[in-house]
């Protein structure tokens, strides 16, 4: 069980992976008997959620917004939420991580805009590109990645196992999910661990030792 709720914020251009990795962490939480767990996807929360919404700025903050509200409501009840929506702009999900605080963890899911449209079964890049769909991230409408998420998944060098067992080992070392046996190789510990630093959510082990010395 988790030691506490949490919000997990997957952000990313549409056909990245977000709903993909979502899953997989779902089915992997259930393996560890985690089942205080809910996922609001982009789509599903625009049919209910967010219904009337258009793609206007103002429009995709309120969106975004409504979907950071739901989280901090759950995550404040020990629920895991799991957001996968593009939510393009730096500031909203700024916002949201302010309003959510220390239970919220940025994921950014990488993919090259070449493989996103691969990826397009529905053929929504090949609209947008024929300037069929207005406002479409990625093609004519910005996206801002994260600065300093608590993760990035480079979904297009990496399988679906490989970033959910990067996402349980980031709810490991940010004290949620409690420790287990070791999930990653040693480089790949190193490279979480580091980006938890570079996101101001750990200390280096240089100084996490240099603090136990000192204690």
């Amino acid at each position: 069980m988790p030691k506490r709720g949490c919000t997990i914020w997957f952000t990313g251009l549409s056909g990245s992976g977000k709903s993909t990795v979502a899953t997989g962490l779902v089915e992997a939480l259930r393996v560890r008997e985690v089942t205080k767990v809910e996922v609001l996807d982009g789509d599903v929360v625009r049919t209910n959620l967010s219904k009337g919404l258009g793609f206007s700025r103002e429009d995709r903050d309120t969106n975004i917004l409504r979907i950071g509200f739901v989280c901090e409501l759950l995550a404040r009840n020990g629920v895991v939420a799991i957001a996968a929506a593009i939510s393009p702009y730096r500031s909203t999900r700024d916002a949201v991580r302010k309003q959510i605080g220390d239970g919220f963890i940025e994921v950014f899911v990488e993919a090259p805009l070449e493989v996103c449209i691969e990826r397009d079964v529905k053929g929504l890049y090949e609209k947008a590109l024929k300037e069929e769909i207005p406002q479409f991230t990625g093609v004519s409408d910005p996206y801002e990645p994260p600065l300093n998420p608590e993760l990035i998944l480079q979904t297009d060098r990496e399988t679906v196992d490989v970033s959910v067992t990067k996402l349980l080992r980031v709810m490991e070392l940010l004290d949620i999910l409690p420790e287990g046996a070791p999930l990653l190789e040693a480089h790949e510990d190193e490279a979480v661990h580091a980006q938890l630093v570079a996101a101001g959510r750990l200390a280096s082990r240089a100084e996490a030792t240099q603090r136990e010395k000192g204690s």
